[in-house]
């Protein structure tokens, strides 16, 4: 009888860890994370800070054990063989490298700070975001309003070069999380929707980026710019329910299989985060190579809503 007690209390008390690890996992799992969240959790066993201002913001000031990392130099996009260019890397080791000279191994929780002044520096962390997603990594969140909400709250600095020692990150793909121009071409034929990302007036084909060789859009596509998605188009993230009201003015579902592009995968990084993260659809996805190489392979056509020529 005292053996089955002490078995019993053994099993309790593993059943009492498992989900109290189960929770934490999940918590450390959030997408967002708020400024008073970041200074209860800073410097605790496992938060690995990655700081994505310019290199001279970061030496004057960033928050404490930050390490700061580049989004357009530092590998977590690059040019394709064929000129296409802002692609995930085709292979990852240099990049498994970076991560681990930024402090973050495989059990790490990475919190990603971006400066915070717009939504498109914000899209550097939602990309970021989704690169570790795709590399495996699920135990990721972003500091919502970024440096700047950091700043405003008058959180803790440290200036200088970063001090954090480096450590091994093992890539774990899964490319189930991007679509390809192949994946797109499919879901045309099938009907999925495609959600253009950019400004309404790259939408229409009225302006373009110069990435992009033709003005328009993929034919079909919805519009949805990113930049709803935040306070006044600056680096707070609304909530959900304010989201999926814009979701609904848009004619955009909340739901089911859809395509998020812009022009090299950036602003369209934000539109899936909102998509997958906030609104909880699993089923979003990212198209990396989006307008830049739609046109530049002259994959297909092009829908241009406004001809000024």
């Amino acid at each position: 009888m005292k053996n089955t007690s002490l078995q019993l209390g053994r099993s309790l008390w593993l059943a009492v860890v498992f989900l109290f690890g189960l929770a934490s996992n999940v918590f450390a799992a959030e997408p967002l994370v708020d400024v008073a969240w970041l200074k209860a959790n800073l410097g605790k066993p496992g938060i690995a800070v990655v700081d994505i201002q310019p290199a001279g913001d970061f030496l004057r000031g960033h928050i404490p054990g930050a390490a700061n990392t580049d989004f357009g130099k530092s590998g977590w996009r690059e040019e394709r063989a064929d000129k296409v260019p802002d692609m995930l890397p085709a292979k990852f080791d240099k990049l498994a490298a970076h991560i681990g000279s930024l402090g973050v191994d495989n059990d790490s929780h990475v919190i990603l700070v971006a400066p915070g002044g717009s939504y498109a520096d914000m899209g550097w962390a939602t990309r970021i975001y989704w690169t570790f997603k795709t590399l495996g990594h699920d135990n990721v969140s972003i500091l919502n309003g970024g440096m700047a909400a950091w700043l405003k709250d008058k959180g803790p600095l440290e200036t200088g070069a970063a001090k954090v020692a480096a450590k091994t990150f093992t890539p774990h793909p899964r490319m189930d999380m991007l679509a390809t121009v192949d994946d797109v071409k499919a879901a045309k034929a099938k009907g999925v929707l495609l959600v253009d990302s950019r400004p309404e007036d790259q939408f229409a084909g009225i302006n373009r980026n110069p990435k992009a060789t033709e003005n328009g859009t993929l034919p079909g596509a919805k519009n949805l710019p990113t930049g709803w998605f935040t306070e006044n188009g600056g680096g707070m993230f609304r909530d959900k329910a304010t989201i999926e009201k814009l979701y609904k003015h848009a004619g955009v579902p909340t739901s089911g299989d859809q395509i998020n592009f812009c022009n090299t995968g950036h602003l369209a990084s934000i539109g899936w985060f909102v998509s997958s993260e906030i609104v909880g659809n699993k089923k979003a996805k990212l198209y990396d190579g989006s307008m830049t190489e739609w046109t530049i392979t002259k994959a297909g056509p092009v829908e241009q809503h406004v001809k000024l020529q």
